[in-house]
């Protein structure tokens, strides 16, 4: 058993930035246990104040380059939604289509590029190649596939350039849609073998659960990512105009990130919140993909998020197939090349709620009589988390003082690295130096 222990692992990065692990344990008793986001604040709900409502979603979209388009949709539909701009079936199938696309690609990159390694015992993907040449290909083939599907919608697979107010400015070709229908439907054995490698690997996922709230949105028709209400797996649905009274934001000490908490002390966003409050409306190969690994809800793994990821791609390659066919099926109606839709401004509020890769995301926006915006508030998924990762380090690291230094390491590690909190922070080697002895 280690009975001292000092763990500085400074600088492991967030969105776009940076937070620590701090581990003190002295003769058997752990003195500190936090997990501290040092990054600085960049003000993005200041930087929308007096903004066009054509510019906003071109604002946000710079928040994250992973998910810039999960912000393009939420921010569009909070400027929608105050400005009373409603879109058509077509243009709501397009924009679902762009956020599966991202979904997709963002759930490869952190299973095949950031968590894999960690269950063959490499520090990155790279010594992959040499003795998992086969399944990283696979891998940039799925990826791939993602943005290439996001592409073909918004124009580009970062910062959409087509996603306007009311809808697009151009819309993708019939031919290009019918080829990524038919790549969709080719990539099951892709799927399939990277849930081949997953479960043969899966008993390096350490055991841990410790209960927790789940929160996603949901909807009566389908598995919730565009749109729907607020789920909580402990008090039932909730009103996304309360999303204030839900997060409940705070500043915290040793934080530069605010947590938040609503029915406990924290909750928990993200593909095993979706997973838990809304499994019975995957589709049939998503749910065979939960089946392979015993993924039930409710389940309170927080390592098992990569397993949710997983069945997720499953199912976004599903749902992104039914859309084309529908699209197709309908035709697309024709607008022309740099379209602008029409839209009559108002003062108004609206809020914009939208499921990421990472969990749910808000965007609440106040516009004036000139469609400038008065007033913003961004609320971030990896946000939302940060108060479940520190409960859970509490919670676990008593469990592993028997270990030995090297396997409480990767164990701290693989616990911020299964909530992706982050690409920088899945990225980057978590450099934990035990100080004690």
């Amino acid at each position: 058993m280690s009975e001292t222990i000092d763990i500085e692992s400074e600088y492991v990065t967030r969105v776009e930035g940076h937070g620590n692990i701090v581990v003190n344990v002295t003769d058997g008793d752990v003195e500190t246990c936090e997990w501290n986001v040092v990054e600085s604040p960049r003000f993005f709900e200041s930087m929308l104040v007096d903004r066009d409502y054509t510019e906003a979603h071109h604002v946000t979209a710079r928040i994250c380059a992973i998910c810039s388009i999960s912000h393009t949709t939420a921010s569009l539909k909070a400027t929608e939604a105050a400005l009373g701009v409603e879109l058509s079936p077509q243009d709501e199938r397009l924009r679902k289509l762009a956020l599966y696309g991202e979904t997709l690609q963002s759930h490869v990159l952190h299973l095949g590029y950031l968590a894999l390694p960690d269950l063959v015992g490499k520090q990155s993907v790279l010594p992959l190649l040499d003795s998992h040449e086969e399944e990283v290909e696979t891998v940039v083939r799925l990826h791939r596939l993602g943005n290439d599907l996001t592409e073909a919608v918004a124009g580009r697979s970062v910062h959409a350039q087509r996603h306007l107010p009311g809808g697009f400015s151009k819309l993708p070709e019939e031919d290009e849609l019918d080829a990524l229908r038919d790549r969709l439907e080719s990539s099951w054995g892709d799927v399939e073998a990277v849930a081949d490698l997953l479960l043969e690997l899966s008993g390096e996922l350490p055991e841990f659960e410790r209960e927790t709230e789940f929160i996603s949105l949901t909807h009566p028709d389908e598995y919730a990512f565009y749109d729907g209400t607020l789920y909580s797996s402990d008090t039932g649905e909730l009103d996304v105009s309360d999303y204030r009274d839900i997060v409940n934001e705070a500043v915290v000490e040793g934080s530069t990130a605010k947590y938040t908490a609503h029915n406990r002390d924290s909750y928990m966003v993200g593909a095993l919140a979706r997973f838990n409050n809304n499994a019975e409306q995957l589709g049939p190969m998503a749910t065979a993909v939960a089946d392979r690994f015993g993924l039930e809800p409710v389940c309170h793994s927080p390592y098992l998020n990569n397993v949710a990821q997983l069945v997720e791609i499953a199912h976004l390659i599903e749902a992104s197939i039914t859309e084309i066919d529908a699209l197709l099926a309908d035709g697309l109606d024709p607008q022309s090349e740099y379209h602008t839709p029409e839209v009559d401004v108002a003062a108004g509020s609206g809020i914009g709620a939208v499921e990421v890769p990472r969990g749910v995301l808000f965007h609440d926006y106040t516009y004036d009589d000139a469609g400038e915006i008065t007033d913003a508030n961004c609320v971030i998924p990896t946000n939302q988390n940060h108060a479940n990762i520190q409960l859970d380090m509490e919670a676990l690291v008593p469990t592993i003082l028997d270990r030995s230094e090297d396997e409480i390491e990767l164990t701290l590690e693989m616990l911020v690295r299964a909530y992706d909190p982050c690409i920088s922070c899945s990225t980057h080697y978590l450099d934990v130096e035990f100080v004690g002895e």
